[in-house]
């Protein structure tokens, strides 16, 4: 009987207006971030323009503040190549129009001519415009390996 009870008021639960948005909106930002990933690693700055506020501000794991267009460069430096960009343990927070995303980033490759291997927690603030959302913040500190 508990059970019962139990399942019903689960599936009231999710049939409220606002549960369904929020989780549509958290596997929508999930999605977004790996997107963004996946622009690094191809190093497709007019993928990443279309994820990122205009006004971003980025905060990169050397500690380094950059707005979008040094961002962007950096992305596009020679320098690096990375071969695999993925983040792990990602959990999204909604909160109406504003939402925090934090996980653990991962990115290998070569840079400079050496390989070389970041691992860093992040958190993200994505802000919704229009039906759209965009990443206005984000910060990463390394982890170590």
């Amino acid at each position: 009987m508990r059970t019962k009870v139990l399942v019903a008021a689960l599936v009231c639960l999710v049939s409220l207006p606002g549960w369904s948005q929020i989780n549509d909106d958290q596997a929508r930002i999930l999605n977004l971030e790996n997107a963004w990933n996946r622009s690094v690693q191809t190093k497709d700055t007019a993928a990443l323009d279309l994820l990122l506020a205009p006004e971003l501000v980025y905060v990169g794991t050397e500690g380094k503040l950059m707005t979008k267009a040094e961002y962007l460069a950096s992305v596009q430096s020679p320098l690096e190549r990375p071969a695999r960009v993925t983040s792990e343990s990602m959990k999204v927070q909604v909160f109406g129009a504003a939402a925090i995303v934090d996980g653990v980033y991962r990115e290998d490759g070569v840079k400079k001519g050496k390989p070389y291997t970041l691992r860093s927690r992040f958190i993200d603030m994505w802000i919704r415009r229009r039906d759209s959302w965009v990443c206005i913040a984000s910060d990463g500190t390394p982890i170590g390996p």
